[in-house]
């Protein structure tokens, strides 16, 4: 820091217009941004698993979330499927063909999408 920044023994000069000086004692050092210098830091929890129509399991309560993923050089898009009788935890990805009563369920989907988008 230059000596021209320094407003006061505990103070530096901004850039801000309001208030141009920031107080030295809130400056804190910067580290790299490694996982073991930040062991309580949270991760982002694995997506659920992709599954089969034959690894369904059970009926298909509704459609969460849309996502496209890119599989074998193609784009292919999956949904986040919600089963009956199962809590959140069971989610799972599953891809737009392989989705039990899929023509219902994504209507439904997408009609709520678009329900959503108008009333923002």
């Amino acid at each position: 820091v230059d000596r021209e920044e320094c407003s006061g023994s505990q103070t530096y000069r901004g850039i801000f217009r309001k208030h141009p000086v920031f107080p030295v004692s809130l400056v804190k050092p910067y580290f790299q941004t490694e996982e073991d210098k930040f062991p309580s830091r949270r991760r982002n929890p694995t997506p659920p698993e992709i599954v089969e129509v034959e690894d369904s399991p059970g009926p298909v309560s509704k459609i969460i979330r849309a996502r496209k993923i890119r599989l074998n050089g193609k784009d292919q898009r999956q949904y986040l499927v919600r089963f009956k009788n199962q809590t959140p935890d069971k989610d799972k990805w599953v891809a737009e063909d392989a989705i039990p009563d899929g023509n219902l369920h994504l209507r439904i989907f997408r009609a709520s999408r678009r329900t959503e988008q108008s009333h923002q």
